[in-house]
């Protein structure tokens, strides 16, 4: 069986090392997953005075959530926190109210950083986002990357054996979560 992923660049830089880390993680994927990105850049800011006519761009975002059959959040760290851009992608999809593009969706949260600690609490922030949506999140393996220009290749490739394999787990564990969750709670 194969599954729909539609996955989440954090970050809007033309140089952003987490377009990188996704195109790695596309690269060492089971076959059974399909990547389609998502994009979020031209999107407005979200208002509810947009509720009963969701622009072009907001309707596209949802429609590709609900095409997916699981999303994968690659996210770099702004401040403590997820980036802006991917917040307010995030508030589009989940509204208007009773209409949450995220209920129930098998889901998965990576980043990248040049810092030593990866991620970590920008991914903690968007858990707690994602949570509120009523995702379904893969809770383990959590991936917090230390980005290295000499592990990862512009074109996804990954360098170092033990980050290969390590990534290549997570991603198997990804499918194996999508598995678990559409098993239970199948997607409409």
């Amino acid at each position: 069986m194969s599954y729909k992923v539609g996955y989440f660049v954090g970050s809007l830089s033309s140089t952003s090392i987490n377009r990188v880390l996704a195109k790695a993680l596309i690269g060492v994927a089971p076959d059974e997953l399909e990547f389609t990105e998502i994009p979020i850049r031209d999107l407005q800011l979200y208002s509810q005075d947009y509720d009963e006519s969701y622009p072009p761009e907001a309707v596209a975002l949802k429609h590709a959530i609900e095409e997916s059959d699981a999303v994968l959040f690659v996210t770099p760290e702004y401040n403590r926190s997820i980036p802006g851009a991917l917040k307010n992608a995030i508030d589009w999809a989940s509204r208007p109210w009773g209409q949450n593009s995220f209920d129930h969706i098998p889901a998965a949260v990576i980043g990248a950083s040049v810092g030593s600690i990866g991620t970590a609490v920008a991914q903690q922030s968007l858990r707690g986002v994602l949570s509120f949506c009523n995702a379904r999140q893969m809770t383990a393996p959590e991936a917090y990357i230390q980005f290295d220009p000499e592990v990862f290749g512009e074109d996804g490739t990954v360098n170092k054996p033990e980050t290969e394999e390590f990534l290549r787990n997570y991603m198997a564990e990804f499918r194996d979560h999508i598995q678990r969750v559409l098993t239970v709670l199948p997607r409409p």
